[in-house]
């Protein structure tokens, strides 16, 4: 029973049109917000990878900020390359500074390009612009330097 109620929730809060975290929980009340956060929290740790991500977007989206360190851990940890880019993306719309810098990290150490890239991009267009320049390349196609 605990399962669908979490499965309804979430998936509630997937559909729901995309508002600023203050907004939705104004809407729905502190309580319930707090809620949907535990329950989106628990969907971390779904063994559907489409939950996970769509999970770690909508923490992003309410700038959930308990969600910083769990997002940090999937974003060091994660075998899927899209998950790891969702999670870059959601500490970079929750702004914390610790979450934030693992973003800057991951562009540097993290072992694919498509999740620099990508961590590269949502840092400059959500924390600071013009962090990270993309310089086309003929061999390596683009890569990510860090404007100083």
């Amino acid at each position: 029973m605990k399962t669908l109620a979490l499965f309804l929730v979430a998936a509630f809060l997937m559909l729901a049109v995309a508002a600023n975290a203050q907004d939705v929980r104004k809407e729905i009340g502190a309580a319930k917000f707090d809620q949907a956060v535990a329950n989106l929290l628990t969907a971390l740790d779904s063994k559907n990878p489409g939950l996970t991500r769509s999970a770690i977007y909508r923490l992003g989206e309410f700038k959930a900020e308990k969600a910083v360190i769990p997002l940090m851990a999937i974003l060091h940890n994660n075998g899927d390359e899209k998950t790891r880019i969702a999670a870059a993306y959601s500490l970079c719309k929750i702004g914390a500074g610790v979450g934030t810098y693992a973003v800057k990290q991951a562009v540097r150490f993290d072992d694919s390009d498509k999740v620099k890239m990508q961590s590269a991009w949502y840092y400059n267009l959500l924390v600071s612009s013009g962090t990270f320049a993309f310089i086309p390349t003929e061999t390596n196609g683009t890569i990510v330097a860090e404007n100083r």
